[in-house]
């Protein structure tokens, strides 16, 4: 077993080499480069990457950030592709080819096959001498002068380089097509950002209890409401109008204030023109209303202004909005 430090210089020369691998990508942002975003932009069909061994890995990982923003693209293994799966292409399909070396047995068979169905062939190679490179329509390099760690035994820098030449071309395309937040949380409806752009007030007072007490209700009522509803507070209402909020911190502050409690009504404790939102109010709006006046609880009103539910700083934290 080596030593701490030891592990620790071997942890940094493999970091240093693999980012010296991805900051030299940038040398290869060529019109090859440029013209392959071009036609997977105009293309009506969608991105097929295929790949085999590491590569096939990365290939599955771009095809998940392709889809995820905006450009519609499927996985083909390179193997299988060729015991059947190229039925998968359609002819308005961009492919990408990805092989380090561009010289595999299975990217030999492949690559002819896929020159008879039409249509335009990315080879995404770090060597520029191989079969894949000189067959392809296109080539994006991916180059590495050495594999991290390893004395080139096992796919490291090279594997690291196509994954981020593959974001650059989501992201590069994600521009282009003008996507935006909205989009993007159309696609992920079950993510933190999804639910920011699209959940609502009335999303998450529904299963709440509606705490409320009249304007003349005694101190013993007022603890029964606001403990039994487990909201940390209660509207206080006259004539079926808000008049006020009180939570439990009020509760204790009047209580360090006076020991005569025997007299005292929701009208003496309660704060007055509390803070409320629509209904339709996100729920990310409604989070920055309570950290801007420091509350943990929002009264919610229909489109009539009908008091109709609280909004609890636990509801939005149990979404994962924070």
């Amino acid at each position: 077993m080596k030593s701490k430090s030891k592990i620790k210089k071997i942890a940094l020369e493999i970091i240093e080499t693999e980012s010296i691998s991805v900051s030299n990508l940038k040398n290869y942002i060529n019109d090859d480069f440029a013209r392959s975003i071009e036609i997977i932009h105009n293309s009506k069909g969608r991105v097929v990457i295929t790949g085999i061994g590491k590569s096939a890995i990365i290939a599955s990982k771009i095809v998940a950030t392709l889809n995820s923003t905006g450009t519609p693209a499927i996985f083909m293994h390179a193997a299988d592709a060729i015991h059947g799966d190229l039925g998968i292409i359609q002819k308005d399909d961009v492919i990408i080819c990805i092989s380090n070396s561009g010289n595999t047995p299975e990217i030999k068979i492949l690559i002819p096959m896929l020159k008879t169905l039409g249509t335009c062939l990315i080879g995404m190679a770090g060597n520029l001498d191989s079969y894949l490179a000189r067959q392809a329509d296109l080539i994006i390099n991916t180059t590495v002068e050495e594999e991290a760690g390893t004395g080139n035994l096992a796919p490291t820098s090279s594997t690291t380089a196509q994954l981020v030449m593959g974001d650059t071309l989501a992201m590069v395309l994600l521009q282009c097509r003008g996507f935006t937040k909205k989009d993007f949380a159309r696609y992920h409806p079950g993510g933190s950002l999804g639910k920011q752009l699209y959940l609502k007030a009335s999303d998450l007072y529904i299963n709440n209890e509606l705490p409320q007490v009249r304007t003349d209700a005694d101190l013993s009522t007022v603890i029964m409401e606001i403990s039994s509803k487990r909201l940390g507070a209660t509207a206080v209402k006259e004539n079926q109008k808000i008049t006020g909020i009180i939570t439990d911190g009020d509760l204790r502050r009047m209580l360090q204030k006076t020991d005569n409690i025997s007299n005292i009504k929701a009208s003496d404790i309660m704060t007055k023109n509390p803070k409320t939102i629509d209904k339709n109010t996100l729920a990310v709006d409604a989070l920055q209303i309570m950290r801007q006046h420091n509350i943990t609880q929002l009264l919610v009103l229909d489109n009539k202004g009908i008091y109709v539910g609280v909004v609890h700083l636990h509801d939005i934290i149990n979404e994962g909005i924070i």
